[in-house]
Formats: structure tokens, C-alpha cells, sequence
């Protein structure tokens, strides 16, 4: 088993001064923590994985190819391989796990 603090993640993301944490890989899968702060402009490109987003704190709004819709505290988002995404207007700090399968290179 592995197990993991949120808090703890945060502050090891934080010390090593970039936006994401990867904290878990596997053969199948891979697991980071995405920080973007109120304000800040998300730089993502399309993915070669399928992703899926849950929202741990924050609020914004996420764009995935041409469908956009908010996102707060709970929210679970699927983007699929190759869709360009975004998220945007984001007004509280937003932390986001973030599931890549296959694993993210």
C-alpha cells in the first residue's frame, strides 16, 4: 500500500517551486498534485493520455475542446488523450489531482 497526506504534498510541491507534484507511478497509471494559483494562467498543452481532474480545493472554470463548465471543491473532470483543456477564470487556488493513464512521461 501507499498512502498519502494532501498537506504533505502540498508543501513538497510548493519546496520545489513548480505548479505539479507527480507523487505516484505505475505501469498503468500516474498521480500528481496541480497547483495554479487565483489569477494564474494555465500553460497546459494536449495530453498523449486520457486524464482525470479532481478538485481538492479552488474554484474555476475548466474549457475541454469546445464543452466549459465551473469547477469547485468535489468536481471530477475527464479529459480525454489529445483534447485540448484549460482551466481559466480561476478565483480561489485551485489543487487538483490529476490521474494520467498510461502513466505521464
Amino acid at each position: 500500500m501507499k498512502a498519502f497526506r494532501l498537506d504533505e504534498l502540498e508543501a513538497e510541491r510548493a519546496a520545489n517551486d513548480g505548479a505539479y507534484l507527480q507523487f505516484l507511478r505505475e505501469r498503468n497509471m500516474s498521480v500528481g498534485l496541480y497547483a495554479l494559483d487565483a489569477g494564474d494562467s494555465d500553460p497546459q498543452q494536449p495530453h498523449r493520455q486520457d486524464e482525470v481532474y479532481m478538485v481538492v480545493s479552488g474554484r474555476a472554470s475548466i474549457t475541454v475542446g469546445m464543452e466549459t463548465t465551473e469547477v469547485a471543491r468535489g468536481s471530477v473532470v475527464y479529459v480525454p488523450a489529445g483534447v485540448p483543456h484549460k482551466f481559466h477564470h480561476i478565483s480561489e487556488d485551485l489543487r487538483v489531482l490529476v490521474v494520467f493513464s498510461p502513466p505521464e512521461r
